[in-house]
């Protein structure tokens, strides 16, 4: 009896040992937001595209977070020629307090592009950007890489970081990448090509429905990632779109992952961790891996340390009309 009671006792203490350990653990988020004013600039209906922008900018409201904008200025173009209805959009997202970054001009991949012209794409990227946030007394200060394309040479990686930090731009990185663009295109296209009705408004559920807990999926496996690799709980940034899954789901995901623990904190806020210093190094391949992977490549981490990353179900990227992420 005494001895199934110090049994008892001892998984107690380990559970309240476990539970004071979860609690003590800071996680802290940053939002980023790419492609405005509008992801599918091209491909969204010109007529609903206030609405759409309306709700997006309502769902950040609601959710009640910091968030920084990343800008492609072609999407403010027809033809070459500035639309003032979308300089408009990126206005509002000023005047709503989100800062705003840049994203190129063209979403250029510097791949397959070569650093010139990629540079100049930066440069072209803030004609619009650098006037509009000087009305406030303001600077763009963040840049994303387009595909998180970084550079396929250490070489070619810091000649962009020079480049950068003379035109008065800090790399945004990513650590929370994910699949959400595909979960979005999935969205769109059943806007689009669906006859409305109960069919394709039991798609759109069963699609709000999975999105939430894939990007809290992802969340948690960048969490174990960055426990595994640094030993902490880094402070992540989190990869989005400006685009019409968003525009309806964005306040849930927001407040599903507070629920989870999660504080939302500024992009600087985020960057003051040391981990950040490493930039990004250790990837020398064509794709754009998640920040924590390319730091994890550069301590020649074996290949199961990646294993377990969730991935988008087939399912929606069918409906996305794609064959993979």
């Amino acid at each position: 009896m005494l001895k199934s009671l110090r049994a008892g006792l001892a998984l107690l203490c380990l559970l309240a040992s476990l539970g004071a350990q979860a609690q003590s653990v800071d996680r802290r988020i940053a939002v980023t937001i790419d492609d405005l004013p509008w992801q599918r600039m091209g491909q969204t209906p010109a007529q609903e595209l206030p609405a759409q922008h309306a709700a997006l900018l309502a769902q950040l409201t609601q959710a009640g977070v910091p968030v920084v904008g990343f800008v492609n200025e072609d999407k403010l173009e027809i033809d070459g020629q500035l639309q003032p209805e979308r300089l408009a959009m990126l206005r509002d997202w000023r005047d709503a307090g989100y800062e705003l970054g840049n994203h190129t001009y063209g979403h250029l991949d510097l791949n397959e592009v070569g650093l010139p012209a990629f540079e100049a794409a930066i440069l072209r990227g803030e004609r619009q950007l650098r006037p509009l946030l000087a009305e406030r007394g303001q600077t763009p200060r963040y840049f994303r890489h387009p595909y998180l394309r970084a550079g396929r040479t250490p070489q070619d990686r810091a000649a962009l970081s020079t480049f950068l930090g003379e035109h008065g731009y800090q790399i945004a990185p990513v650590t929370v990448d994910n699949g959400e663009w595909v979960w979005a295109f999935a969205y769109a296209r059943v806007l689009e090509q669906q006859p409305a009705g109960a069919a394709r408004e039991a798609t759109l559920r069963q699609l709000r429905r999975g999105y939430v807990p894939y990007m809290l999926n992802k969340l948690d496996y960048f969490e174990r990632q960055s426990q595994a690799l640094l030993g902490y709980a880094l402070p992540q940034v989190w990869l989005m779109h400006a685009n019409e899954l968003n525009a309806v789901c964005y306040a849930e995901l927001i407040a599903a992952t507070q629920r989870r623990g999660y504080r939302f904190i500024t992009l600087e806020e985020a960057l003051r961790d040391p981990a950040y210093a490493r930039g990004e190094q250790g990837y020398d391949g064509r794709f754009g891996p998640s920040w924590l992977h390319r730091w994890a490549m550069a301590e020649k981490k074996p290949r199961e340390f990646y294993a377990g990353e969730p991935e988008v179900p087939k399912w929606v990227l069918d409906l996305a009309e794609l064959e993979g992420e």
